[in-house]
């Protein structure tokens, strides 16, 4: 194979597990948010409450899987890859939930901007929710990126083919 021939063919590869990994991020937020989302309906019901925001889940986890594609070429949460698995994970959690939250902030001013609000209105509006639901908010991106990059880190470490190997693939008995 020639060398334009090999470069075209790893531009398609990335392209492939690019588009693969957003689709395994999109299910795997979605899933997290969607019980979330069913945990808050609950919770409302008991107070007599309809709550039927059901396509937040969905449309957050097309939102921040693409937020973690972005941090990752920002190379977000890179330092501790020699220590134990533990930190990277928890270091990286903590870091891609700030970014979920500057980038949150940052899509409120954009909103703002769209809808021709002022700024400060929006912002208002946003943190008028009050704290409780923003620190709410961040607590369940934080918790649903532990396993998150958890996993990311094994396959960093161990390899994605042994990964997708161990998850999906059956093995035989020994």
């Amino acid at each position: 194979m020639n060398r334009p021939d090999n470069q075209k063919g790893n531009v398609k590869a990335k392209i492939v597990h690019e588009f693969v990994e957003y689709w395994i991020n999109v299910a795997y937020l979605t899933l997290m948010f969607a019980t979330f989302t069913q945990y808050r309906r609950l919770i409302l019901a008991a107070h007599d409450i309809a709550y039927t925001n059901y396509w937040f889940a969905v449309i957050e986890a097309l939102i921040l899987a693409k937020v973690i594609m972005i941090g990752d070429v920002l190379r977000l949460g890179r330092g501790l890859e020699q220590k134990p698995l533990i930190y990277p994970t928890l270091y990286k959690t903590a870091i891609f939930t700030l970014f979920v939250g500057i980038f949150t902030v940052l899509e409120h001013v954009i909103k703002s901007l769209w809808k021709g609000v002022a700024l400060t209105g929006d912002i208002a509006a946003f943190l008028g929710k009050g704290p409780d639901e923003f620190l709410a908010n961040a607590m369940v991106v934080f918790v649903a990126f532990i396993p998150f990059f958890g996993v990311k880190e094994l396959g960093r470490v161990l390899g994605e083919d042994k990964i997708r190997t161990l998850f999906f693939r059956r093995r035989t008995e020994p």
